[in-house]
This record gives structure tokens, sequence and C-alpha cells, in this order.
């Protein structure tokens, strides 16, 4: 089986393109190739598939197998896979995701695609449907109690749930207390956990636990989630750069309530692999 390996600001996935192959169990072939040592190694698994609504469909995979409802930064990725190979010669695009059509916005230069703008939606907001288990309207500012101390958390969904968390100094937070968060009772489907740093209005730094993956190096979902809890907690303006451990993103919360994110997209390697064994053959 053919697959390609790209990344969005560090965010790596092993794509395979569903036009030529057939992926019978992508749950646990998403556990195979996301291997570091054995695998692919990847934060997960990203099918690109026939649409009957869309120009294109994608399906994605955590590294645990569990299958995600959206992911921006695997969004740019399919703009430039299918752009770069010859599946449509447009521009602008439209992709079916778990979470809905997302359009996607690339700029090619001379045949390659290096950046991609992502329509992300409108942020969800009511705590019913993040999901967090509060009888609340919204979840902006709450103080929850964990083992380590209490947090003040913003829930935000954008196709995928977060919380988001303000830190002086983000540094070493996700390995500490990232997967306490994600599996709190608090969060019925687990949460992904955005650690935010603001260093000014425009410029915020962020760390991301993704539930089912651990750490990575970006979330596009998330880095759209923690501008938008920014925004609501009086700390950043409408847009802003996102910088993350892969790479910096720019993203917009505009007066039409929808998000953009804007970032790169790269092909790192392409190669075979061997289903049955997990042999890799580049």
């Amino acid at each position: 089986m053919k697959f390609t390996k790209m990344h969005g600001s560090g965010n790596d996935y092993v794509y395979i393109n569903c036009f030529e192959e057939k992926v019978e169990h992508p749950e646990s072939l998403s556990v195979i190739v996301s291997d570091r040592h054995k695998g692919i190694g990847s934060d997960g698994l990203v099918l690109i598939m026939p649409s009957n609504s869309c120009d294109f469909r994608m399906r994605m995979f955590n590294a645990d197998g569990s299958e995600a409802q959206m992911c921006g930064n695997a969004s740019r990725c399919v703009g430039k896979f299918v752009y770069e190979n010859g599946l449509t010669h447009k521009t602008d695009v439209t992709l079916e995701t778990a979470a809905g059509v997302r359009h996607l916005l690339l700029y090619p230069e001379n045949g390659k695609v290096h950046r991609v703008q992502v329509d992300m939606g409108e942020p969800v907001l009511q705590a019913a449907s993040i999901p967090v288990a509060l009888a609340l309207d919204k979840v902006v500012d709450y103080n929850v109690r964990f083992s380590f101390g209490t947090r003040n958390i913003t829930c935000v969904s954008m196709g995928n749930p977060h919380a988001v968390i303000f830190e002086n100094d983000i540094t070493g937070l996700p390995e500490k207390y990232g997967s306490e968060i994600e599996h709190h009772a608090l969060f019925p489907e687990r949460i992904n956990v955005e650690f935010v740093q603001c260093v000014s209005s425009t410029l915020l730094k962020m760390r991301v636990w993704e539930r089912g993956s651990g750490e990575t190096q970006a979330c596009g979902t998330g880095a759209c989630a923690a501008l938008v809890a920014t925004v609501l907690n009086g700390k950043s303006e409408r847009k802003a750069t996102v910088s993350l451990a892969g790479g910096d993103l720019t993203v917009e919360w505009r007066d039409n309530n929808r998000v953009y994110m804007t970032g790169n997209a790269v092909t790192v390697f392409r190669g075979e692999f061997n289903n049955e064994s997990s042999t890799i053959l580049i």
C-alpha cells in the first residue's frame, strides 16, 4: 500500500489516497503506522476519499486508533495532496469531514502548494454541544479542581472539543497534566487541552495535548479554539499568530463568526508498506 507522510506545522500524519488504495481496518492501521519505532511514525492516519457532496472527503484517526472529527493541519495537507497529485485543478476546494464541510483556499506557486487557508467554521460554545458535563450555557474562565491544583478553563469546539488554559509559562505542562485533563469526568468524550501563554494581543504561544495522541507539535482546531478563548477572555485581538512547537499559524475570528486558519503544508516522504508485517519500503 502506498502512502505519503506529510505535516502541517509539525502535526504529522500518514496519508492514504483512497482513490487508488483500499483500507479495510483504518483504526488498527492507524495504530500500526503511527508507531514511531516499529511503524512509519505519525500523529495518526488520514484517508483521502471520494465524496458525494464535496470535492473530497477526509477521515482521520488518532495514534490510538480512535477516529477524530476534524483536524485543521491535516485539512491543509489534503489540499496540497489533491492539487499536486492532479486530483483537482481547483484552488478553492470543499472537503467533507465528520465535523461538516470545510473550505480550503490553496495558494499554488509553480505547481506546488506550500500554504493553505482553511475556513474552520463557527466555534461551538454551548457546553452540552462540546460536550462538557456542566449545567452551564458556556464554559468561560470556569474554575476546575484537578489533582495538581485548580485551573480556570474555557471550552470551545471547532469540530473537536477543546479546553483552553492560560498560563504565564507553558514549559513542560502537557506531559505533566495533559492526560489527567483529557480524561477528567467533565469531558464525556475526552478533550484536547491547550496551554496558552499570551505574549501580546496578537501573539499567542501554545502547547497542545491531543486526545488519543498525547502532545503534538501543533493542532489546527486547537489553535482556533485558543484564539476564540483568548477573545472571550479579553486577552487578544480577533486575529493573531499562534506559535506552536512545529511552527506558526495565523488565525482570525471574523465578524461573520467563522474562524479562518492559514499555515503551511509539507510533504516529508512517500513510500510503501506491507500491512501484514508493517515493513516500510521507502
